[in-house]
């Protein structure tokens, strides 16, 4: 039934497009929840926004076609880390708008230090493991920032549990070391 919806996304009738938003609402929240959960606590948006505004940019992708209820939660998944990204990039930028001050090496201890794995560092160490694994980056996308279990992944991708359970182990060590050593400062 809800894969009949799906296809009934971009209906001119706003009835049939709010019985599908009703239908799917729950799991755009529990999607959104899962990606907050790695985000500051003090962050702008909330988990009702992040899921409204990944409704609002579903809806408008007109050359989709949805194969499933997995399939619509795969690219919802994505669009949130999107959302999330560009969110921390535009406030990364603002904050390099305000006044600069005089550094001194005694006012050092009094400046906030990012978390090691932000988002963004997250989202450049996966772009670059996905030149060297694009489906276990897939896999990375959909468990990490989806929050998808691992038998979803493999109904989305079209591949075997154990393929995504040995994906999720390269990725994570891949990404294990590419983080630790951003982190450290090491190249």
């Amino acid at each position: 039934m809800l894969t009949q919806w799906l296809s009934t996304l971009h209906s001119p009738d706003p009835d049939t497009a709010n019985r599908l938003f009703e239908a799917l609402y729950g799991e755009l929240r529990r999607l959104a929840r899962s990606h907050m959960r790695r985000e500051s606590p003090d962050h702008t948006l909330s988990a009702t926004a992040l899921a409204h505004e990944a409704w609002f940019r579903l809806s408008a992708q007109t050359r989709t076609q949805w194969r499933n209820r997995s399939h619509f939660l795969a690219v919802a998944s994505t669009m949130m880390r999107r959302i999330l990204v560009n969110h921390e990039q535009a406030r990364r930028a603002a904050k390099r708008d305000v006044q600069l001050v005089a550094l001194t090496l005694s006012g050092l201890d009094q400046l906030g230090v990012a978390p090691d794995r932000d988002v963004v560092a997250v989202h450049e160490a996966l772009l670059a493991f996905e030149t060297v694994d694009a489906r276990a980056a897939k896999v990375v996308e959909l468990r990490f920032f989806g929050g998808l279990e691992n038998e979803e992944v493999a109904e989305v991708l079209g591949i075997s549990l154990a393929t995504v359970k040995r994906d999720w182990t390269l990725a994570r060590a891949w990404l294990h070391r590419a983080l630790g050593a951003a982190g450290d400062g090491a190249g």
